[in-house]
Parts: structure tokens; C-alpha cells; sequence
């Protein structure tokens, strides 16, 4: 254990956490989005994969990680389309739907891995972007600024969103219809088209997590999210369906994964106690929905379908 606490392994870590915390954060700032406005997805997981294995694929063929992102982004809007007419148009119910999806990502991307790959062929990623100045501070800057990407995009994404949310009236309007949307549409307010937004918003970067994971590790497999997707969920709930209270979230489940991860290199953890520690995350996750699940309430209107006709 001695060997975990240098200076050099911790800063490691630490920097490995928040690569790991990307995609958790990503999925869990949509869905904060998505469930504000009323919506839950519980499919986050299967559109993860669908990202993962688009930004994978496409990439695989172009050699292009740019390419592959894109691709990514276009999947998540059309799952977002896909979702959207499930449960504004068809008005299904969203817990039963989101798991429909997540069964459909799961199984859709393991057909079309077998059928066009086959078996994993690594694929080369996005490097490491160096910010001028602040990536030579000592151990500080290989901790927060010597990252790829998608890193910097979903960390900086947490203000915009908090400024979106609370600041804008396009905020407004997601608020009004996630908590009363029958006095928002007396308002003028199209609840179900602010919820398209919000779906499409929350699929979108949903996708994108997927494609930051595939791009991280280089390579697809099935299940390749292991559960990233229903963590991002509860990290929700976590940050009480706030923007800085996801990323501290999934800083944390980073974190935590990380330096199991670094137990493991270390042999700090071997055999069936590894295989205990690997299971962290999901324990950790368990214990936040317990704790948070009683000291915060969720939108009114959550999971709740508009009818305008009644």
C-alpha cells in the first residue's frame, strides 16, 4: 500500500480519474438536461454503446477520430428522434421504453461488431492536447491539463449548462415544463417541443460519452460501457439535478475506478479481492441513491407524459 501513496502514482491517479470521469460526466449532464424538462431515459447505457461502437467504427475505416465523433453525434440525434416519438408522440411509459433502448444498443451494436469486425482491432485515438503554460506547472498540470479532447469539452460543458438551465429562458422553459407543464403551456410555452430539445440534447451527449470511451481505451466490445450509462443516471440524482453536483459525481466514480485500476498494477489487490474492488463503483452508486434518494425531490413532472387534450 506503501507504494500507492508516492507522489508520482497519486498524480497518476488523479489524472487517470478524470480521463475516467469524462463519459460519466457527458451522459449524466444530458440527462440532467433531459430530466429537467420531465424526460428519464433509462436507455442511457445502450445509447452509449451505440456511440461507442459509431465512433469506433467510423474511425476504424477513416482513421479519422474527428470522423468518428461526428458520426457519433449524428447517431445520438437520431436515437434522440427515435426516443422522442416513443414517449411524446406515442406517450409510452418512460422507465419500460428506456429499458427498450438499452436492450437495443446492447444487442445492435454486438451484431454489427460481429458482422462488420469481427474481433477487436485497435484503433488510434484522440491524443493528448497540452494547454500552453498551465501543462508545464509541476504535477499540477499533468493532473488537469494534459488531456485529450473530449476531457476538456465535458468539463467545460458544466458551466454552459448550469448558464443554459438557470440563466436563460430557454432554462426557464425547461424548468416550467419539467415541474408544471400545464401552467407552462397556458404560458405559451410548447411543452413537448422543449422536451424534443432536451431529448435530442440528452441522446446527443449520451453518443458522445460513448464515442470519449471508445476513443480513450481504442478499441470495442461488447458491453463496452460495463454500466458507465446507469452510473451516469445516478449521478443525477447525485448532483440533486445539478450541473456541478454531476461533475463532482463523476469526479468521485473516476476517481474511485482509477485507483482500483492502480490497485490492481500495483498488486495491491489480487485474485478475488480484486474482483471485490472492481465492483466499487457499482456499491458506491448504491449507497448515493440510498443517502441522496431521501434528502432531495426530483422535478414534479418527471417520467410524467403531456396531453394536452386532457
Amino acid at each position: 500500500m506503501g507504494d500507492f501513496f508516492t507522489v508520482s502514482v497519486l498524480v497518476a491517479t488523479l489524472a487517470s480519474g478524470i480521463r475516467l470521469a469524462t463519459p460519466f460526466l457527458l451522459a449524466g449532464l444530458g440527462e440532467t438536461i433531459g430530466q429537467r424538462s420531465g424526460v428519464l431515459n433509462l436507455g442511457v447505457e445502450g445509447v452509449m454503446l451505440l456511440g461507442a461502437f459509431t465512433a469506433y467504427y467510423v474511425t476504424l475505416e477513416t482513421d479519422s477520430p474527428t470522423l468518428g465523433i461526428l458520426a457519433a453525434v449524428m447517431a445520438g440525434l437520431m436515437m434522440g428522434l427515435v426516443y422522442a416519438f416513443i414517449t411524446l408522440v406515442m406517450q409510452a411509459e418512460q422507465g419500460i421504453s428506456g429499458i427498450g433502448i438499452y436492450l437495443f444498443g446492447l444487442g445492435f451494436t454486438d451484431l454489427l461488431f460481429q458482422k462488420n469486425v469481427g474481433t477487436p482491432i485497435p484503433i488510434s485515438g484522440l491524443g493528448d492536447i497540452d494547454i500552453p503554460l498551465l501543462s508545464e506547472i509541476p504535477k499540477i498540470g499533468e493532473v488537469f491539463f494534459q488531456h485529450s479532447l473530449p476531457v476538456y469539452i465535458a468539463f467545460a460543458l458544466v458551466p454552459v449548462v448550469w448558464f443554459m438551465i438557470n440563466k436563460t429562458t430557454f432554462g426557464l422553459n425547461i424548468r416550467a415544463v419539467g415541474e408544471t407543464p400545464e401552467a407552462a403551456d397556458t404560458l405559451g410555452v410548447s411543452v413537448n417541443g422543449t422536451r424534443l430539445i432536451t431529448i435530442l440534447i440528452a441522446n446527443t451527449m449520451a453518443c458522445l460519452a460513448g464515442a470519449a470511451l471508445a476513443l480513450e481505451v481504442g478499441i470495442f466490445q461488447q458491453n463496452l460501457t460495463a454500466g458507465q450509462g446507469f452510473i451516469a443516471i445516478a449521478l443525477v440524482y447525485f448532483g440533486a439535478w445539478r450541473s456541478y453536483g454531476v461533475m463532482l459525481g463523476a469526479l468521485l466514480f473516476g476517481v474511485v475506478q482509477a485507483t482500483v485500476l492502480q490497485w490492481k498494477t500495483l498488486g495491491i489487490v489480487e485474485g478475488a479481492t480484486a474482483s471485490l474492488a472492481a465492483m466499487a463503483p457499482a456499491l458506491l452508486t448504491i449507497v448515493v441513491l440510498v443517502i441522496v434518494s431521501r434528502r432531495v425531490a426530483a422535478p414534479s413532472a418527471l417520467t410524467r407524459p403531456f396531453d394536452r387534450s386532457g
